[in-house]
């Protein structure tokens, strides 16, 4: 088992994501010798296939918003990079950015590569050293053990900053692995930002692929109101996606099918005159879409017995959410009591933690990575100063 000795690096980092690159810039403005190593082939794969869909980088809600969304385990970190802060960091790199629907900030380029690439270009110009397939096997007197593709490594370094990603998604790295190795009691990992599983009639079908839209979601006391997606196997969406600590918990979900209509509105709309069929109540009088109609009809009982309520508050049963590789991201993870203020193992002096490692969830829309770049930051912070305090 070969060993990189302590004196030919001063900072380890483990992971190629973002947290793991957002500490690994902090740490290069300052010290040379900085070692990033990851367990796949190329560095950020997840935060890649987010990007494909459009990279939605942050949010322009202010820091005290997204504390209140991620959880108040974030707050120094998000007041000292915020939404702001992100905007000015991804224009640094040459990524001019817009704002969409509900303050989502995106690049004009959509595409997370291209921000990717200046990122690692800029991080290879001071020196940051990049390797790949070096899978993290735990910590032994001190030193930071790797399996690589040479055999098994260990690495030395006055500070180490651990960011290996949650438990969802492993085919890009995020497998959780690392718990085992790491020997901390970690909160369960549990699904966020998740589909539900549903079993549809025959019927559903022909909706498959089919977005609602303009609805309400609610679950556990909260509302949520965004797009879901009919699938074969259940919903999916940004509509249900926050609704996933009350969902992965049991709890019933309703949805408003006409969100600005009130129920006496709705009630009028809901009386058959003459020969009008039921469809052509729902599709002329109440106006709801084809997907809405068909909800509707699949959860909401014989049509004769449909009331304001059934469309206000449609009861729609499921079973749970997908599974925990299927989530974009996930609940659970290093408790932060298990953490100093700088994210540093209480228990492992100069090893810190940050990104999906750390005990925190957050909803889609840009507060999931910006909470990974600004933890990232932190621990880098929090690294520099155990350097200087070890310093001669």
């Amino acid at each position: 088992m070969s060993r990189i000795p302590p004196e030919e690096r001063t900072a380890l980092i483990v992971g190629a994501g973002p947290a793991g690159l957002a500490a690994a810039e902090v740490l290069s403005e300052r010290y040379k010798d900085v070692l990033v190593c990851d367990a796949m082939p190329s560095p950020a794969r997840k935060f890649l296939m987010a990007g494909k869909s459009g990279l939605n980088l942050t949010n322009v809600a202010d820091a005290e918003r997204m504390i209140r969304l991620c959880g108040a385990d974030l707050a120094p970190m998000v007041r000292a990079f915020d939404s702001q802060a992100v905007c000015r960091w991804a224009e640094r790199l040459g990524q001019p950015l817009f704002t969409g629907s509900g303050g989502r900030v995106f690049p004009v380029a959509m595409k997370a590569s291209p921000l990717l690439r200046a990122w690692l270009a800029r991080l290879e110009g001071r020196g940051v050293t990049l390797r790949r397939r070096w899978r993290w096997a735990g910590i032994s007197d001190q030193e930071q053990i790797f399996e690589t593709p040479e055999g098994r490594r260990t690495v030395a370094s006055s500070v180490t900053i651990l960011a290996m990603g949650g438990a969802s998604w492993s085919r890009l790295g995020s497998d959780g692995a690392w718990v085992a190795p790491l020997g901390l009691d970690v909160a369960p990992f549990q699904p966020a930002n998740v589909g539900l599983r549903l079993t549809w009639s025959a019927k559903m079908a022909r909706h498959f692929g089919q977005p609602i839209k303009t609805v309400t979601w609610a679950a556990g006391g909260q509302l949520s109101r965004g797009e879901g997606i009919v699938s074969s196997r259940g919903i999916e969406g940004g509509g249900i996606y926050p609704l996933s600590p009350h969902l992965r918990d049991g709890e019933r979900l309703d949805v408003d099918l006409k969100p600005d209509w009130d129920a006496t509105r709705v009630s009028a709309a809901l009386v058959r005159r003459g020969k009008a069929s039921w469809s052509q109540v729902l599709r002329k009088r109440l106006r709801l879409d084809p997907v809405k109609a068909a909800l509707l009809r699949e959860f909401g009982g014989p049509p004769e017995g449909w009331t304001a309520q059934s469309v206000k508050a449609l009861h729609v049963p499921h079973e749970g959410p997908h599974p925990i590789d299927e989530a974009i991201s996930v609940a659970g993870g290093v408790r932060f009591s298990d953490l100093d203020a700088n994210l540093m193992i209480r228990i492992r002096p100069g090893v810190f933690c940050a990104g999906e490692m750390l005990d925190w969830e957050a909803p889609t829309g840009g507060y999931l990575l910006t909470g990974c770049l600004a933890t990232g930051r932190w621990a880098g912070q929090g690294a520099l100063q155990w350097l200087d305090r070890a310093a001669p």
